[in-house]
């Protein structure tokens, strides 16, 4: 009994370093991939910022652009997960309830440095080129999903009569990428000098007021 106890601590202790080891290298690759471009980044150096061996790296990912696709999932997972838990949710106000999740998808994003450069990396940094090119298909595919997830949010408003009788779902879930996307590059452009506590919720709230059913 006393020997299991042990074995299952072992195995927790195992896969809980695994996964910091995990985190640590793409934090490093984040650094790496923005300092010298994914293509001239090598494993090395991407060991190195993370404090392992090259070997560690390869008990993870078999190359580069297996970390960059990871960095993908970890910069776009979170954003798929806080739609979901954010609009199965019941409101009284639908189009508030929007409101109120792009909101706080930018405010998020000062708090957690990583996914704000993560995001730098793929939308400034990005240009899918070489052994990175069949991730693009792949990364645009996600980024349909999220926006097919709005769209589907905006039809159901629209069924409900909660939206504007002259709003329609599907060029409406494109512009408000569109212009979410805008605030987001002016972000990232200058994090330190960009007041997102105070911009995203006049430019997010600005959006959401035309959204109104007529």
């Amino acid at each position: 009994m006393f020997a299991v106890k042990r074995k299952g601590k072992f195995m927790k202790r195992t896969k809980e370093e695994a996964e910091k080891t995990r985190d640590d290298l793409l934090k490093s690759a984040i650094q790496v991939f923005s300092e010298k471009g994914v293509a001239r980044a090598t494993l090395d150096e991407i060991a190195k910022g993370a404090g392992v061996t090259r070997g560690a790296v390869y008990w993870h990912f078999d190359n580069k652009a297996q970390i960059f696709d990871a960095l993908h999932e970890s910069m776009h997972r979170p954003f798929v997960d806080g739609i979901f838990e954010g609009l199965e949710k019941e409101h009284p106000n639908p189009i508030e309830q929007l409101r109120e999740l792009w909101v706080k998808l930018f405010l998020d994003l000062q708090e957690d440095e990583i996914r704000r450069q993560a995001l730098t990396l793929f939308l400034r940094k990005c240009n899918y080129s070489g052994d990175l090119a069949p991730y693009k298909e792949q990364h645009r595919k996600k980024q349909e999903e999220s926006m097919q997830l709005f769209e589907d949010y905006l039809n159901k408003m629209e069924k409900a009569g909660k939206l504007s009788t002259e709003a329609n779902p599907k060029l409406l879930t494109e512009g408000m990428f569109c212009f979410m996307k805008g605030i987001l590059f002016e972000y990232l452009d200058e994090p330190e000098k960009y007041n997102i506590q105070k911009k995203a919720p006049e430019l997010v709230g600005f959006f959401f007021n035309c959204l109104g059913q007529r």
